[in-house]
Protein backbone atom coordinates (compact mmCIF):
# COMPACT_ATOMS: atom_id res chain seq x y z
CA UNK A 1 0.00 0.00 0.00
CA UNK A 2 1.53 3.19 -0.97
CA UNK A 3 1.77 5.59 1.45
CA UNK A 4 2.27 9.34 0.33
CA UNK A 5 3.87 11.90 2.46
CA UNK A 6 1.90 15.01 3.24
CA UNK A 7 2.81 18.42 1.30
CA UNK A 8 4.88 20.88 4.15
CA UNK A 9 3.00 23.99 4.71
CA UNK A 10 4.60 26.68 3.43
CA UNK A 11 5.42 28.87 6.27
CA UNK A 12 3.86 32.31 7.21
CA UNK A 13 5.05 35.09 5.91
CA UNK A 14 7.46 36.85 8.13
CA UNK A 15 5.32 40.61 9.58
CA UNK A 16 8.28 43.01 9.33
CA UNK A 17 8.77 44.92 12.49
CA UNK A 18 6.74 48.35 12.53
CA UNK A 19 8.24 49.82 15.83
CA UNK A 20 12.07 50.35 15.03
CA UNK A 21 14.31 53.08 17.20
CA UNK A 22 14.08 54.98 14.28
CA UNK A 23 10.19 55.18 13.95
CA UNK A 24 10.11 56.05 18.00
CA UNK A 25 12.56 58.92 17.37
CA UNK A 26 10.35 60.11 14.41
CA UNK A 27 7.12 60.04 16.74
CA UNK A 28 9.13 61.64 19.04
CA UNK A 29 10.41 64.53 17.45
CA UNK A 30 6.84 64.84 15.69
CA UNK A 31 5.37 65.17 19.31
CA UNK A 32 7.75 67.69 20.46
CA UNK A 33 7.86 69.65 17.60
CA UNK A 34 3.98 69.88 17.72
CA UNK A 35 3.76 70.29 21.37
CA UNK A 36 5.97 73.20 21.04
CA UNK A 37 3.88 74.75 18.32
CA UNK A 38 0.38 74.24 20.10
CA UNK A 39 1.30 74.99 23.23
CA UNK A 40 1.59 78.60 21.73
CA UNK A 41 -2.05 78.48 20.18
CA UNK A 42 -4.44 79.25 22.52
CA UNK A 43 -2.38 81.95 24.51
CA UNK A 44 -1.28 84.13 21.63
CA UNK A 45 -4.60 85.92 21.40
CA UNK A 46 -4.74 86.95 25.18
CA UNK A 47 -0.83 87.64 24.69
CA UNK A 48 -1.66 90.28 21.40
CA UNK A 49 -4.52 91.89 23.27
CA UNK A 50 -2.47 92.09 26.58
CA UNK A 51 0.41 93.02 25.36
CA UNK A 52 -0.48 95.03 22.28
CA UNK A 53 -3.75 95.68 22.95
CA UNK A 54 -4.43 94.23 19.55
CA UNK A 55 -8.18 93.73 18.47
CA UNK A 56 -9.88 90.54 17.41
CA UNK A 57 -9.28 91.11 13.65
CA UNK A 58 -5.59 92.12 13.83
CA UNK A 59 -5.07 89.26 16.15
CA UNK A 60 -6.44 86.89 13.47
CA UNK A 61 -4.79 88.88 10.90
CA UNK A 62 -1.73 88.30 12.80
CA UNK A 63 -2.19 84.31 13.34
CA UNK A 64 -3.23 83.30 10.28
CA UNK A 65 -0.11 84.97 8.56
CA UNK A 66 1.92 82.29 10.44
CA UNK A 67 -0.36 79.78 8.30
CA UNK A 68 -0.22 81.85 5.41
CA UNK A 69 3.39 81.57 5.12
CA UNK A 70 3.63 77.54 5.48
CA UNK A 71 0.77 77.03 3.31
CA UNK A 72 3.48 79.20 0.61
CA UNK A 73 6.67 77.51 1.48
CA UNK A 74 4.96 73.83 1.18
CA UNK A 75 4.84 73.08 -2.37
CA UNK A 76 9.14 74.05 -2.19
CA UNK A 77 9.45 71.75 0.67
CA UNK A 78 8.01 69.14 -0.94
CA UNK A 79 10.13 69.29 -3.78
CA UNK A 80 13.31 69.79 -1.67
CA UNK A 81 12.33 66.90 0.10
CA UNK A 82 12.25 64.57 -2.63
CA UNK A 83 15.42 66.08 -4.52
CA UNK A 84 17.54 66.72 -1.50
CA UNK A 85 19.31 64.46 1.46
CA UNK A 86 16.38 63.99 3.63
CA UNK A 87 18.28 63.43 7.42
CA UNK A 88 20.08 66.42 6.60
CA UNK A 89 17.08 68.75 5.25
CA UNK A 90 15.19 68.20 8.33
CA UNK A 91 17.77 68.61 10.68
CA UNK A 92 18.60 72.31 8.98
CA UNK A 93 14.91 73.01 9.35
CA UNK A 94 13.89 71.68 12.79
CA UNK A 95 16.70 73.95 14.16
CA UNK A 96 15.35 77.03 12.25
CA UNK A 97 12.10 75.97 13.50
CA UNK A 98 12.95 76.09 17.09
CA UNK A 99 15.27 79.26 16.87
CA UNK A 100 11.75 81.07 16.20
CA UNK A 101 10.55 80.81 19.78
CA UNK A 102 13.20 82.56 21.27
CA UNK A 103 12.78 85.64 18.87
CA UNK A 104 9.17 85.72 20.82
CA UNK A 105 11.15 86.80 23.67
CA UNK A 106 12.76 89.35 22.68
CA UNK A 107 9.66 91.19 20.20
CA UNK A 108 8.99 94.43 21.98
CA UNK A 109 6.77 95.95 19.28
CA UNK A 110 3.68 94.48 17.37
CA UNK A 111 5.09 94.57 14.12
CA UNK A 112 8.04 92.66 15.13
CA UNK A 113 5.87 90.21 16.50
CA UNK A 114 3.88 89.72 13.60
CA UNK A 115 7.09 89.59 11.08
CA UNK A 116 8.85 86.45 13.76
CA UNK A 117 5.20 84.99 13.21
CA UNK A 118 5.01 85.09 9.39
CA UNK A 119 8.66 83.98 9.15
CA UNK A 120 7.99 81.17 11.59
CA UNK A 121 5.18 80.00 9.62
CA UNK A 122 7.77 79.30 6.61
CA UNK A 123 9.92 77.27 9.23
CA UNK A 124 7.06 75.29 10.62
CA UNK A 125 6.25 74.48 6.84
CA UNK A 126 9.51 72.99 6.11
CA UNK A 127 10.10 70.93 9.24
CA UNK A 128 6.64 69.39 9.14
CA UNK A 129 6.91 68.35 5.73
CA UNK A 130 10.45 66.84 6.32
CA UNK A 131 9.70 65.64 9.22
CA UNK A 132 6.94 63.40 8.31
CA UNK A 133 8.53 62.55 4.99
CA UNK A 134 11.21 60.90 7.00
CA UNK A 135 9.11 59.33 9.18
CA UNK A 136 7.35 57.82 6.07
CA UNK A 137 10.91 56.20 5.18
CA UNK A 138 11.44 54.59 7.78
CA UNK A 139 7.99 52.46 7.93
CA UNK A 140 8.11 48.81 6.35
CA UNK A 141 5.87 49.30 3.06
CA UNK A 142 3.78 46.39 3.86
CA UNK A 143 2.44 48.05 7.71
CA UNK A 144 3.02 51.70 6.09
CA UNK A 145 -1.14 52.19 6.64
CA UNK A 146 -0.92 51.24 9.92
CA UNK A 147 2.66 53.41 10.60
CA UNK A 148 0.70 56.39 9.58
CA UNK A 149 -2.15 55.62 11.69
CA UNK A 150 -0.24 55.73 15.28
CA UNK A 151 2.31 58.08 13.96
CA UNK A 152 -0.07 60.57 13.43
CA UNK A 153 -1.03 60.00 17.28
CA UNK A 154 2.35 62.06 17.84
CA UNK A 155 0.41 64.90 16.00
CA UNK A 156 -3.43 64.23 17.33
CA UNK A 157 -2.18 64.29 21.36
CA UNK A 158 0.34 67.34 20.49
CA UNK A 159 -2.38 69.79 19.38
CA UNK A 160 -4.75 68.56 21.94
CA UNK A 161 -2.72 68.49 25.59
CA UNK A 162 0.01 71.33 23.99
CA UNK A 163 -2.99 74.04 24.47
CA UNK A 164 -4.15 72.60 27.98
CA UNK A 165 -0.34 72.58 29.08
CA UNK A 166 -0.14 76.48 27.81
CA UNK A 167 -3.47 77.27 29.82
CA UNK A 168 -2.27 75.55 32.70
CA UNK A 169 1.04 77.06 33.25
CA UNK A 170 -0.67 80.54 32.11
CA UNK A 171 -2.57 79.82 35.44
CA UNK A 172 0.29 78.77 37.52
CA UNK A 173 2.41 82.15 36.92
CA UNK A 174 0.05 84.33 34.87
CA UNK A 175 3.05 85.13 32.58
CA UNK A 176 3.95 84.43 28.86
CA UNK A 177 7.18 84.03 28.98
CA UNK A 178 7.82 80.75 30.94
CA UNK A 179 5.25 79.46 28.17
CA UNK A 180 7.59 80.54 24.90
CA UNK A 181 10.54 79.67 27.05
CA UNK A 182 8.73 76.35 27.38
CA UNK A 183 8.11 75.87 24.00
CA UNK A 184 11.71 76.73 23.16
CA UNK A 185 13.40 74.25 25.60
CA UNK A 186 10.56 71.60 24.35
CA UNK A 187 12.10 72.35 20.60
CA UNK A 188 15.73 71.58 21.57
CA UNK A 189 14.88 68.08 22.73
CA UNK A 190 13.50 67.63 19.64
CA UNK A 191 16.35 68.27 17.71
CA UNK A 192 18.24 65.77 19.73
CA UNK A 193 15.24 63.23 18.59
CA UNK A 194 15.68 63.78 15.14
CA UNK A 195 19.60 63.15 14.98
CA UNK A 196 19.39 59.78 16.82
CA UNK A 197 16.90 58.69 13.69
CA UNK A 198 18.71 56.83 11.50
CA UNK A 199 17.39 56.75 7.55
CA UNK A 200 17.53 54.10 5.08
CA UNK A 201 19.78 54.74 2.17
CA UNK A 202 17.91 56.24 -1.10
CA UNK A 203 18.58 55.57 -4.51
CA UNK A 204 20.24 58.61 -6.13
CA UNK A 205 17.40 60.42 -7.20
CA UNK A 206 16.30 60.62 -10.79
CA UNK A 207 16.19 64.48 -11.95
CA UNK A 208 13.03 65.57 -14.12
CA UNK A 209 11.71 68.09 -15.98
CA UNK A 210 9.78 70.36 -13.30
CA UNK A 211 6.37 70.34 -13.66
CA UNK A 212 3.84 71.61 -11.04
CA UNK A 213 3.16 68.32 -10.00
CA UNK A 214 6.16 68.17 -8.49
CA UNK A 215 5.07 70.65 -5.98
CA UNK A 216 1.18 70.16 -5.86
CA UNK A 217 0.32 66.27 -6.27
CA UNK A 218 -2.69 66.90 -8.50
CA UNK A 219 -4.47 63.84 -8.32
CA UNK A 220 -4.89 64.20 -4.80
CA UNK A 221 -6.87 67.53 -5.65
CA UNK A 222 -10.47 66.76 -4.51
CA UNK A 223 -9.04 64.71 -1.45
CA UNK A 224 -7.54 68.45 -0.98
CA UNK A 225 -10.44 70.67 -0.92
CA UNK A 226 -12.36 68.15 1.18
CA UNK A 227 -9.77 67.99 4.00
CA UNK A 228 -9.54 72.31 4.03
CA UNK A 229 -13.43 72.03 4.71
CA UNK A 230 -12.85 69.54 7.26
CA UNK A 231 -9.67 71.81 8.86
CA UNK A 232 -11.19 75.21 8.96
CA UNK A 233 -13.75 74.34 12.09
CA UNK A 234 -10.32 72.95 13.44
CA UNK A 235 -8.44 75.92 13.55
CA UNK A 236 -11.70 78.09 15.21
CA UNK A 237 -11.62 75.63 18.07
CA UNK A 238 -8.63 75.37 18.93
CA UNK A 239 -7.42 79.05 18.83
CA UNK A 240 -10.69 80.58 20.48
CA UNK A 241 -11.39 77.77 22.80
CA UNK A 242 -10.74 79.08 25.41
CA UNK A 243 -12.34 82.64 24.90
CA UNK A 244 -15.95 80.57 23.97
CA UNK A 245 -15.96 78.59 26.77
CA UNK A 246 -15.31 81.85 28.76
CA UNK A 247 -17.71 84.01 27.43
CA UNK A 248 -20.53 81.85 25.68
CA UNK A 249 -20.48 78.82 27.50
CA UNK A 250 -19.94 80.15 31.28
CA UNK A 251 -16.71 78.36 32.15
CA UNK A 252 -14.86 80.80 34.03
CA UNK A 253 -11.90 77.79 34.45
CA UNK A 254 -11.58 74.95 33.29
CA UNK A 255 -11.40 75.31 29.76
CA UNK A 256 -7.38 73.72 29.47
CA UNK A 257 -9.56 70.32 30.38
CA UNK A 258 -11.41 70.67 26.79
CA UNK A 259 -7.56 69.16 25.57
CA UNK A 260 -6.83 66.66 28.42
CA UNK A 261 -10.46 65.20 26.99
CA UNK A 262 -9.78 65.40 23.26
CA UNK A 263 -6.50 63.55 23.71
CA UNK A 264 -8.33 61.14 25.08
CA UNK A 265 -10.43 60.66 22.12
CA UNK A 266 -7.25 60.99 19.97
CA UNK A 267 -5.91 57.80 21.78
CA UNK A 268 -8.89 56.38 21.67
CA UNK A 269 -9.69 56.78 17.88
CA UNK A 270 -6.56 54.61 17.48
CA UNK A 271 -8.31 51.17 18.92
CA UNK A 272 -11.15 51.59 16.32
CA UNK A 273 -9.50 53.20 13.27
CA UNK A 274 -6.10 51.55 13.25
CA UNK A 275 -8.15 47.44 12.18
CA UNK A 276 -10.03 50.09 9.07
CA UNK A 277 -6.59 51.15 7.98
CA UNK A 278 -4.47 48.04 8.62
CA UNK A 279 -6.98 46.40 6.00
CA UNK A 280 -7.28 49.46 4.00
CA UNK A 281 -10.38 50.55 4.24
CA UNK A 282 -9.48 54.12 4.79
CA UNK A 283 -12.62 55.43 3.22
CA UNK A 284 -14.93 54.01 5.21
CA UNK A 285 -12.07 55.91 8.15
CA UNK A 286 -12.74 58.92 7.07
CA UNK A 287 -16.45 58.79 6.43
CA UNK A 288 -16.92 57.55 9.96
CA UNK A 289 -14.94 60.51 11.29
CA UNK A 290 -17.05 62.58 9.15
CA UNK A 291 -20.10 61.70 10.83
CA UNK A 292 -18.63 61.80 14.61
CA UNK A 293 -17.37 65.12 13.51
CA UNK A 294 -20.56 66.61 12.43
CA UNK A 295 -22.86 66.14 15.33
CA UNK A 296 -19.81 66.80 17.61
CA UNK A 297 -19.50 70.25 16.35
CA UNK A 298 -23.42 70.56 17.16
CA UNK A 299 -23.35 69.70 21.01
CA UNK A 300 -20.58 71.91 21.24
CA UNK A 301 -22.15 74.57 19.73
CA UNK A 302 -25.80 74.65 20.73
CA UNK A 303 -25.61 72.83 23.98
CA UNK A 304 -23.84 75.16 26.01
CA UNK A 305 -23.03 73.53 28.94
CA UNK A 306 -20.33 72.29 30.70
CA UNK A 307 -21.24 68.45 29.84
CA UNK A 308 -21.31 68.97 26.32
CA UNK A 309 -18.69 71.10 26.08
CA UNK A 310 -16.79 68.14 27.40
CA UNK A 311 -18.18 65.51 25.84
CA UNK A 312 -17.96 67.51 22.76
CA UNK A 313 -14.44 67.61 23.30
CA UNK A 314 -13.99 63.38 23.65
CA UNK A 315 -16.13 63.07 20.38
CA UNK A 316 -13.99 65.77 19.04
CA UNK A 317 -10.87 63.88 19.39
CA UNK A 318 -12.45 60.56 18.05
CA UNK A 319 -13.28 62.14 14.81
CA UNK A 320 -10.15 63.93 14.38
CA UNK A 321 -8.18 60.42 15.10
CA UNK A 322 -9.91 58.76 12.14
CA UNK A 323 -9.75 61.70 9.75
CA UNK A 324 -6.14 62.70 9.72
CA UNK A 325 -4.10 59.69 9.16
CA UNK A 326 -6.79 57.98 7.22
CA UNK A 327 -6.50 61.30 4.66
CA UNK A 328 -2.38 61.36 5.50
CA UNK A 329 -2.10 57.38 4.11
CA UNK A 330 -4.93 58.48 1.29
CA UNK A 331 -2.81 61.05 -0.57
CA UNK A 332 0.56 58.93 -0.07
CA UNK A 333 -1.24 55.84 -1.85
CA UNK A 334 -2.41 58.44 -4.72
CA UNK A 335 1.12 59.22 -5.41
CA UNK A 336 4.23 57.42 -6.75
CA UNK A 337 7.16 56.73 -4.43
CA UNK A 338 9.55 59.48 -5.87
CA UNK A 339 6.69 61.73 -5.04
CA UNK A 340 6.47 61.09 -1.03
CA UNK A 341 7.07 64.42 -0.24
CA UNK A 342 4.72 65.72 -2.84
CA UNK A 343 1.62 63.81 -1.36
CA UNK A 344 2.91 64.84 2.32
CA UNK A 345 3.19 68.87 1.35
CA UNK A 346 -0.45 68.76 -0.55
CA UNK A 347 -1.59 67.26 2.91
CA UNK A 348 -0.27 69.54 5.03
CA UNK A 349 -0.82 72.55 2.39
CA UNK A 350 -4.84 71.34 2.58
CA UNK A 351 -4.77 71.34 6.28
CA UNK A 352 -2.77 74.60 6.74
CA UNK A 353 -5.63 75.90 4.50
CA UNK A 354 -8.74 75.49 6.06
CA UNK A 355 -6.99 76.32 9.64
CA UNK A 356 -5.97 79.71 8.11
CA UNK A 357 -9.00 80.55 6.54
CA UNK A 358 -10.85 79.55 10.06
CA UNK A 359 -8.18 81.40 12.00
CA UNK A 360 -8.86 84.71 9.70
CA UNK A 361 -12.15 84.32 8.84
CA UNK A 362 -13.54 83.20 12.65
CA UNK A 363 -12.00 86.07 14.11
CA UNK A 364 -13.95 88.50 11.49
CA UNK A 365 -17.29 87.06 12.20
CA UNK A 366 -16.65 87.19 15.72
CA UNK A 367 -16.08 90.67 15.52
CA UNK A 368 -19.49 91.10 13.83
CA UNK A 369 -21.03 88.57 15.74
CA UNK A 370 -19.86 86.33 18.20
CA UNK A 371 -17.73 82.92 18.39
CA UNK A 372 -21.09 80.97 18.07
CA UNK A 373 -21.42 82.29 14.84
CA UNK A 374 -18.13 81.32 13.64
CA UNK A 375 -18.50 77.71 14.82
CA UNK A 376 -21.62 77.42 12.90
CA UNK A 377 -20.00 78.33 10.14
CA UNK A 378 -17.41 75.56 10.36
CA UNK A 379 -20.40 73.11 10.99
CA UNK A 380 -21.65 73.70 7.56
CA UNK A 381 -18.40 73.19 5.80
CA UNK A 382 -18.53 70.23 7.79
CA UNK A 383 -22.34 69.09 6.46
CA UNK A 384 -20.76 69.83 2.83
CA UNK A 385 -17.94 68.32 3.33
CA UNK A 386 -19.61 65.19 4.27
CA UNK A 387 -21.76 65.38 0.76
CA UNK A 388 -19.07 65.97 -0.59
CA UNK A 389 -17.09 62.70 0.12
CA UNK A 390 -20.09 60.60 0.06
CA UNK A 391 -20.71 61.59 -3.70
CA UNK A 392 -17.48 61.79 -5.25
CA UNK A 393 -14.08 62.09 -3.26
CA UNK A 394 -14.24 58.49 -1.73
CA UNK A 395 -15.01 57.05 -5.25
CA UNK A 396 -12.47 59.52 -6.64
CA UNK A 397 -9.89 57.70 -4.32
CA UNK A 398 -10.67 53.91 -4.96
CA UNK A 399 -10.38 54.65 -8.85
CA UNK A 400 -7.46 56.43 -8.85
CA UNK A 401 -5.29 55.00 -5.60
CA UNK A 402 -2.10 53.15 -6.46
CA UNK A 403 -1.78 50.67 -3.79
Amino acid sequence: MDQTTPAKASPAPVREKLITPAYVWSFLSSFLMFFAFYLLLPILPMYLADQFQAGKSLVGIILSSYTITALLIRPFAGYLVDSLPRKLLLVLCYTLFVAFFGGYMLAATVLWFSVLRALHGMAFGLVTISNSTVAVDVMPSSRRNEGIGYYALSTNIAMAIGPMGALYLYDIFGNYQYIFLTSFLTGVAGIGCVLMIRTPKRQPVKREALSFDRFFLVKGLPCAWLLTLLSFSYGILTTYVAIYGAEEVGLGSGTGFFFIIMAIGLVLSRLTAAPLMNRGQLTKAVWIGILIMLGSYALFIFLKTALFFYLSALLLGIAYGYVCPAFQAMFINLAHHNQRGTANSTYYISWDLGIGVGVLVGGQIADIANYTASYIAGLILVGIGLIGFRMYVASYYQRNKLR
